[in-house]
């Protein structure tokens, strides 16, 4: 039977004392080049995050840089407004603007697809760091969130000018021009008070909206609604449907509601379509019976400014004056 010398007992003790503490050596340099180290990596991280605050839109909450810089906008009614704050922006979307909003027509403003449907290469190569939907993009706001942050303007019939205030000063908020939102909106809120004293006691009105031959009604609460709702203009038919594209009406119904009042927005010349199709539809033997027609009280709004911009804090400033000016020559 093998012995084992003394020699041998005394170096056993050593060896198993070096192993308990080289082993866990080994693996723990092996832990420390295979992790990163999360404490050292937390202030490189902290370094890019860019500074942002929380802003509370159409479509939730979203943080949005301090300064945004590259802003790329997918609605007429947020350009509207970013221009009557003064602020610049990178890219826009779509081909057909408004007068007022004809500087953005200029190639120096990227087109970045329709408002319907993005272009999402040109999105990833101009790299913004904001987007803005609203309205006819707003579906597409998923989509764009995921590009970057996106933030979506709402509109409301039913509080159409609370709507265009709100927006104002979302956006004002954004870009740091708190001061001239209350400006504009002190302005806007003045005048439409002015002109609410006016329209109260000059007889009832109807809006009509006219596209390919077609009529149809909008009251209260629908997307031509400030005119009853915020402008005063009392109704000449109760009870519309407040629908998107309002209600389906006649020739027959306009001679029967009588308007003294009739305001007529031509969609197809806002579209850039026929122009003044609007005017043929309506000059007919039946609305030539009207209050509205007999004594020259059909105003024609201006189609781009109503149809394509009508959230926007300048052109509802603009159509207010528009309807103000309609009341002033028929005195």
């Amino acid at each position: 039977m093998a012995t084992v010398s003394p020699s041998n007992r005394r170096s056993l003790p050593l060896f198993a004392l070096l192993s308990v503490v080289v082993v866990p050596a080994v693996l723990w340099v092996g832990v420390r080049f295979q992790r990163p180290d999360a404490t050292a990596s937390t202030p490189a991280a902290a370094a890019v995050a860019p500074e942002g605050r929380p802003v509370t839109h159409g479509q939730g909450t979203t943080v949005v840089p301090l300064k945004p810089r590259r802003v790329v906008v997918f609605d007429l009614v947020a350009l509207d407004i970013l221009q009557a704050l003064e602020v610049d922006v990178h890219g826009v979307a779509g081909d057909m603007f408004p007068q007022h909003l004809t500087r953005f027509r200029d190639a120096k403003y990227p087109r970045m697809g329709t408002l319907f449907e993005p272009d999402y290469e040109a999105l990833q190569a101009a790299k913004p760091d904001l987007i803005i939907t609203g309205g006819r993009s707003s579906a597409k706001y998923s989509n764009l969130s995921r590009i970057a942050p996106t933030i979506d303007v709402p509109m409301s019939g039913k509080d159409f000018i609370a709507s265009v205030i709100a927006n104002t000063e979302m956006l004002a908020s954004v870009f740091g021009k708190e001061e001239k939102a209350r400006g504009l909106i002190e302005d806007l809120r003045k005048s439409v008070a002015d002109l609410q004293q006016v329209t109260a006691t000059r007889g009832k009105g109807l809006v009509v909206l006219v596209t390919g031959g077609r009529m149809s009604a909008y009251g209260p609460g629908s997307r031509f609604g400030v005119i009853h709702g915020d402008f005063g203009v009392p109704e000449a038919a109760e009870g519309l449907r407040t629908s998107l594209h309002g209600e389906s009406i006649s020739a027959e119904f306009i001679r029967e509601k009588n308007p003294d009042w009739l305001f007529v927005i031509d969609r197809d010349a806002a579209t850039g379509q026929k122009e003044g199709n609007a005017r043929q539809v309506l000059d007919n033997e039946l609305v030539r019976q009207t209050t509205a027609w007999q004594k020259n009280q059909v105003v024609y709004l201006d189609p781009g400014v109503t149809y394509l911009t009508g959230g926007g804090i300048q052109s509802v400033k603009q159509l207010r004056d528009q309807v103000a000016s309609a009341y002033t020559q028929a005195q």
